[in-house]
């Protein structure tokens, strides 16, 4: 198995930045891909961006976040960050990282979830 846990999240202004973490345990050896999803109030969850475990140069953005965040891994710590700049009032939703296993076609959603408030 792999657990995750998020942090990071907070509540800012608009233009400020905040960096979100995804520590991952277990079988972290199994994750093919980790990517971030995020929830806004009272809408359906949508991908962030997404990182290849065993590549890191393969990355993957969604275009409402394009040239603002940047996803990138800590190789020795197993952890996956998330950095938000420039953030705007519709950043704000409760943020999930979801490991994809190899040979498993989904992203399997195990933690919490953080929360990003962002004021305008």
């Amino acid at each position: 198995q792999v657990q995750v846990i998020e942090s990071g999240g907070g509540l800012v202004q608009a233009g400020d930045s905040l960096r979100l973490s995804c520590a991952t345990s277990g079988r972290t050896f199994s994750i093919y891909a980790l990517a971030w999803f995020r929830q806004p109030p009272g809408k359906e969850r949508e991908f962030v961006s997404s990182i290849m475990w065993g590549n890191t140069r393969v990355t993957a953005y969604a275009d409402t976040v394009k040239g603002r965040f940047t996803i990138s891994k800590d190789n020795a710590k197993n952890t996956v960050y998330l950095q938000m700049n420039s953030l705007k009032p519709e950043d704000t939703a409760v943020y999930y990282c979801a490991p994809r296993l190899a040979k498993v076609a989904e992203y399997s959603f195990l933690g919490q979830g953080t929360q990003v408030t962002v004021s305008s």
